[in-house]
């Protein structure tokens, strides 16, 4: 088989359902790569990243986040039926690279082998970022230009030779709508910095204790996504 090149890459998996694909270097993020994922991780110079865009009619009820039909339409169709594709795209990308006779190792769109941290794996927004698909926002959320945080993705990571793309430059400038509309107080309002850990921009224990508070008893989907909610990059009537 030809060998694959990022644009025909990019191609099909836009063909196979994918709203964005790119290609990261990873070189700049190393430290960060081998300090989450190892040597499994480190190994591989390339990331594909693929994303799906989240139905933004589910998105924009939001606000409404403790009603039973919007938590559940939420936990459906923004998490557990987008997982399935994402894994499936970078289970379909995976095949292509390999039948390139290039090693591609898909990581899980949902992954976590610290549950105590909440960290998984690898980074799927650092490879988005660095693929030149948008940049990490205070919501420490993967922030596109053309729907905003509104995306989730999976990455192969591979040691194809691809074309990469360029980091996006930050353009939230002095926007803090998602910080000041966590309902957790859970984002110091920090710009995102490689060098730093997420813990000088995010309190993941306070997201999570926020989404779980009294609620022992409840049925059903405990979520919020708020700070995915009030990003104005996703606001259709402001971005488009």
């Amino acid at each position: 088989m030809a060998d694959i090149t990022a644009s025909n890459l990019r191609e099909t998996a836009l063909a196979l359902g994918a709203d964005f694909c790119g290609v990261a270097d990873l070189a700049p993020a190393q430290e960060l790569v081998q300090q989450l994922g190892g040597e499994l991780a480190a190994q591989f110079p390339r990331a594909v990243s693929i994303g799906v865009a989240l139905p933004s009619a589910i998105v924009d009820q939001l606000c409404r986040h403790e009603d039973r039909t919007v938590a559940l339409a939420y936990q459906s169709h923004g998490y557990d039926a987008i997982n399935v594709r994402l894994d499936q795209l970078a289970s379909r990308v995976t095949s292509i690279l390999q039948q390139a006779s290039h090693r591609a190792f898909p990581v899980a769109a949902s992954q976590t082998i610290d549950r105590e941290k909440h960290y998984g794996l690898f980074s799927h927004k650092l490879a988005a970022h660095l693929a030149g698909l948008g940049w990490i926002g205070k919501n420490c959320l993967l922030i596109t230009p053309q729907v905003g945080p509104r995306v989730r993705w999976v990455t192969v990571l591979t040691d194809a030779s691809l074309e990469t793309g360029q980091p996006v430059g930050e353009r939230c400038g002095s926007c803090r709508e998602c910080v000041d509309g966590c309902p957790a107080h859970a984002f110091t309002g920090r710009r995102f910095q490689a060098d730093e850990p997420r813990e000088a921009r995010f309190d993941v224990v306070k997201c999570y204790a926020y989404q779980r508070r009294d609620r022992e008893h409840v049925e059903g989907p405990i979520l919020c996504g708020m700070c995915i909610y009030v990003c104005p990059y996703g606001r259709l009537k402001e971005s488009r």
